[in-house]
């Protein structure tokens, strides 16, 4: 039953948006339960939490109560977004060139576990986002040039908040892994600044910031041509058992 303080949608995830195949990408699941929890707002940094893989091409139900916004499965609990009051720190900014050259060394290039995730799969331009990050010579930073497709707005012509989430989330994970190598996204905090636009250009950075036993930690920022922060992002990855 939905109590009265209690708002309920229906939700189903196309499969463009996967991330593993017959998975949702994490980042744009995060953004959109993000959404659900306080719309346009960027006063404050979202916690989220996947507590399971979200299916595609299935009817999820959303719900916002209080603090909190859920999605769900019948009863299992998928993801979880949660308001936080925290100041996130954003690895350096990386001009727009240098970010782009730094794509040619990217590892997924050799070797990629999840060719078709819409972040950083080798999907067909304007398809999928195709944010390839490699290592920023000198630095212990990964980068990518982002050339940001026409075809990821909504229908107002926006470029929504989840497609921002979506380029926060994958740099976390390649900032670690070598050609090949792989982890679910377990947990992904991350606060947007402002706007992007469709055609748009900007650098989206990343750095590992350590390792837990399973646990691989990152953090991101997507930034404007002049260095302008538009949001920034940390990460929780979880390595295969």
């Amino acid at each position: 039953m939905t109590t009265a303080a209690e708002l309920q949608t229906v939700l189903t995830v196309p499969a463009r948006f996967r991330g593993p195949e017959g998975t949702a990408n994490g980042g744009w699941i995060a953004g959109t339960v993000t959404e659900a929890l306080h719309g346009a707002r960027h006063d404050s940094a979202v916690e989220v939490t996947l507590h399971a893989p979200t299916p595609l091409e299935t009817e999820l139900a959303v719900r916002h109560l209080a603090n909190t916004a859920t999605l769900t499965h019948g009863d299992t609990l998928l993801v979880e977004a949660i308001p936080v009051a925290e100041q996130l720190d954003a690895p350096a900014f990386v001009p727009f060139n240098k970010a782009a050259l730094a794509e040619s060394g990217f590892a997924g290039l050799t070797g990629h576990a999840f060719p078709g995730c819409f972040a950083c799969g080798m999907r067909d331009p304007g398809d999928g986002l195709r944010i390839f990050p490699g290592p920023v010579p000198g630095t212990d930073l990964v980068a990518a040039g982002w050339r940001v497709p026409m075809t990821v707005t909504d229908e107002d012509g926006a470029v929504p908040d989840s497609i921002i989430w979506a380029a926060l989330d994958c740099v976390t994970g390649w900032a670690h892994f070598g050609p090949g190598e792989s982890a679910l996204l377990g947990r992904l905090t991350a606060q947007v600044h402002r706007r992007v636009y469709p055609g748009g250009t900007y650098s989206v950075v990343g750095r590992a910031t350590g390792r837990e036993g399973r646990k691989l930690f990152g953090e991101s920022a997507v930034y404007e041509v002049d260095g302008t922060l538009v949001a920034a992002a940390k990460a929780v990855w979880i390595t295969p058992a």
